[in-house]
């Protein structure tokens, strides 16, 4: 059975099914929530702001002019939301990607690490343009390929490509060695 397009399931959603709608939250909340991450620097938010901007784009599914470019419209309302989230809550913003990071580690050694770790990617990731976050976090975080960001972000492909190398580059840059200082 071939997966229904993202065209159909708008379609379906404008005519009142709730299955559509599950099928489009399934395939994008994920990518939403990395988009969120990427705008609010905070797990809590981006799952405040990813739920709110999809329950936002399903009572308004009638203004999807292009129900085929569904995912780069719902990315769009995220940012937006994201973006009126960090201006209306303006504080000191930690990132958390413990879902990134393994669930347990042996030792408290390890966890001290772990964190110091968590520290340093984040500062990172914070340091990135907002776009480039976007792409390094659906394509390394995620697994969306190179064509699936292009088509949902609404960028050139070969934007996505220079958005990841660019953003690559600084990580390490800004990273260094992770497994230690020169300790």
């Amino acid at each position: 059975m071939e997966a229904e397009s993202d065209a159909e399931l708008v379609a379906g959603v404008r005519q009142g099914s709730r299955d559509a709608a599950g099928v489009l939250a399934e395939r994008y909340l994920r990518a939403c929530r990395a988009v969120a991450l990427a705008i609010t620097g905070e797990v809590a938010a981006a799952e405040d702001v990813c739920q709110d901007a999809f329950v936002y784009a399903i009572e308004r599914i009638d203004d999807c002019r292009q129900p085929e470019r569904f995912a780069a419209w719902l990315f769009q309302i995220t940012r937006n939301r994201g973006r009126n989230h960090v201006r209306d809550h303006q504080s000191n913003r930690l990132v958390e990607i413990d879902a990134a990071l393994p669930d347990s580690l042996p030792s408290p050694a390890d966890d001290a690490e772990r964190a110091q770790l968590r520290e340093r990617l984040l500062a990172a990731l914070a340091r990135l343009p907002e776009e480039r976050r976007e792409v390094v976090l659906l394509h390394d975080l995620e697994g969306w390929t190179h064509r699936e960001i292009a088509e949902r972000l609404d960028l050139p492909a070969g934007t996505v490509r220079s958005h990841l190398h660019h953003a690559r580059q600084r990580l390490r840059g800004l990273l260094g060695n992770l497994k230690g200082d020169g300790a």
